[in-house]
């Protein structure tokens, strides 16, 4: 399967099931320290990127409503119709996240939660590199990346009948992908889920030193 079809068939599984991925009134869950975390860290009314943003609940539903200018960016028509709807404050586009071309240093941060998963493999450590190229000095990367490395489909994706598909490095490549985008991380975590999980970063571009 080339990435061209790895990215239909993900695609595709957002557009099929994303009311079974995600209700429309679900709460912050595990994501609420996450984000409250975030905006902790920012400063007020923060240009913020949430890329891999689905139907924008709840981490740009949060963002907004903590008084910040979000910028949702999701491969798949349905949630990016959704998230128009339900965060209708914030800016959402439908792209495919490892081709965007923004400007260097226009956001004080970027969310990417549960997103590089479902990235082709050789096109994540350029996004990271473009992701700290778009953060402002100072500015926070908050992702989820794969802990163990695997890569890999489900045909009956979350019993909905349609297919998912996976692919992600382990926690250590994703440090390493992180430092040479110079990145700096600040926590690292593993989240479980089911006989395995993810890791979770806080990364920071460095402060731009002198006057």
């Amino acid at each position: 399967m080339g990435s061209d079809d790895e990215r239909d068939v993900v695609r595709r599984g957002y557009d099929e099931l994303s009311y079974h991925y995600r209700a429309d009134d679900a709460d912050d869950g595990q994501y609420a320290p996450w984000l409250a975390g975030l905006h902790r860290r920012l400063p007020a009314s923060a240009a913020v990127l949430d890329l891999g943003c689905g139907c924008g609940v709840p981490a740009a539903r949060f963002l907004a409503d903590a008084g910040h200018r979000v910028t949702g960016v999701d491969i798949s028509d349905v949630q990016i119709e959704r998230a128009r709807r339900l965060v209708p404050t914030a800016t959402f586009v439908r792209a495919d996240a490892t081709r965007l071309d923004l400007p260097p240093a226009s956001f004080d941060a970027v969310v990417c939660l549960y997103a590089f998963i479902h990235m082709p493999l050789a096109d994540q450590p350029p996004l990271i590199t473009s992701i700290a190229r778009w953060l402002r000095p100072g500015g926070w990367l908050l992702a989820t990346v794969g802990h163990s490395a695997w890569t890999g489909t489900e045909d009956d994706w979350l019993g909905g009948g349609a297919a998912m598909w996976w692919s992600h490095a382990d926690a250590s490549t994703y440090r390493s992908w992180l430092q040479q985008a110079g990145l700096t991380i600040a926590a690292e975590d593993f989240i479980p889920e089911g006989t395995s999980g993810h890791t979770l970063f806080w990364a920071q571009r460095p402060h731009a030193s002198g006057c």
